[in-house]
């Protein structure tokens, strides 16, 4: 079967690297096209970008032109990896043209008619595009996935929603990749835990409601439990840990949970799409792991690590949760949503 040809919006930044790192020899997506500000635009892309990532950039990426991110040459398929300050006005123009947009950036991700999609959690939302494209008169789409720590939650999450979660208390230990590049200061993060990221919280709270919410005609209908984040940036590279306390309406015993952990599957798994870890989720029995160093890069970056799984004396169970936050939190999550997607007939 020949590949789809796809582009990358904001393709010089690094999560736009780490698309390029991603879809370098997929098996269904050719990248073809990268998109930038008018800054880069017209340059060779070893010219526009530094790269940051290990190694260098693909040889036929290095020499091809950046183009700049406006609708018109790009295929049908494009990646964002915009930033937030501008993503809105593009990628809606992107949609409005024909392009379905896949979409790493925050500004649509808690829309009503927008899917944030987590392919194994709630492939139902795709529904929703139907209606984007009839209310907003779109000939494309945009579809997006959730932010870095809400992603490693939600999948920590999923197995066990099925014993009726009420209450949920998340506290995060997020790696200094996932502010991007150059990040976070040395000074203030060597050696220090900053207790504070900005609007983090809030995504948390609120997308994990919406990702774990039901499908209705009318829209998603939000999680009714409650949602409670505290977040941390942390002197690690890569992987964010994520502690979780949650309360069930259901008493489940430590059996029961194990078991949801350990025989949890999605849609991906059943489809055999080409990033799905064969395990989404993966539980840990050594009483220190996970671990980011140890686990983060495991499975390409896509599964998601659960461990130390005990009774709480305030709620009624609390775990470990870790994920790689710049490949199943980023852009190995966009690819794998645009892989359901052709798998649902939605890339043509």
């Amino acid at each position: 079967m020949s590949r789809i040809e796809v582009g990358i919006l904001g393709a010089t930044g690094m999560v736009g690297q780490h698309f390029i790192k991603f879809l370098d020899g997929h098996p269904s997506f050719h990248l073809t096209w990268l998109g930038a500000s008018e800054r880069s635009a017209g340059k060779r892309y070893s010219e526009a970008a530094k790269w940051h990532l290990g190694g260098s950039a693909p040889a036929d990426i290095a020499n091809r032109k950046v183009e700049d991110a406006k609708p018109g040459n790009a295929p049908k398929l494009v990646f964002s990896a915009m930033d937030a300050s501008v993503a809105t006005e593009i990628e809606r123009a992107f949609a409005a043209a024909g392009h379905v947009v896949v979409s790493n950036s925050r500004n649509h991700r808690m829309e009503g008619d927008v899917p944030l999609l987590v392919p194994e959690i709630n492939p139902d939302h795709l529904k929703l595009v139907p209606r984007q494209q009839r209310e907003r008169g779109w000939k494309g789409m945009i579809v997006t996935n959730p932010n870095c720590s809400t992603i490693v939650l939600t999948m920590g999450l999923a197995p066990i929603m099925q014993f009726g979660v009420t209450r949920i208390i998340a506290t995060t230990l997020q790696a200094i990749s996932g502010a991007g590049y150059p990040g976070v200061p040395s000074m203030d993060i060597m050696g220090n835990v900053i207790p504070f990221i900005g609007n983090e919280e809030e995504k948390m709270q609120e997308e994990t409601q919406k990702i774990l919410g039901a499908y209705t005609e009318n829209g998603v209908e939000p999680l009714a439990a409650g949602v409670s984040a505290h977040c941390n940036r942390v002197p690690v590279v890569d992987g964010h840990t994520v502690t979780v306390s949650v309360e069930f309406l259901t008493k489940p015993t430590h059996a029961d949970l194990r078991h949801a952990f350990e025989n949890f599957r999605g849609l991906p798994q059943e489809r055999e799409l080409p990033s799905a870890p064969k395990l989404p989720v993966q539980y840990m029995t050594e009483p220190d792991r996970p671990q980011p160093r140890k686990d983060a890069e495991r499975d390409r970056g896509m599964a998601a690590f659960v461990g130390r799984l005990r009774p709480c004396p305030v709620f009624d169970w609390k775990f470990v949760a870790l994920g790689h936050n710049t490949v199943r939190g980023a852009a190995g999550a966009a690819v794998l949503n645009a892989e359901l997607m052709q798998s649902e007939g939605l890339l043509g």
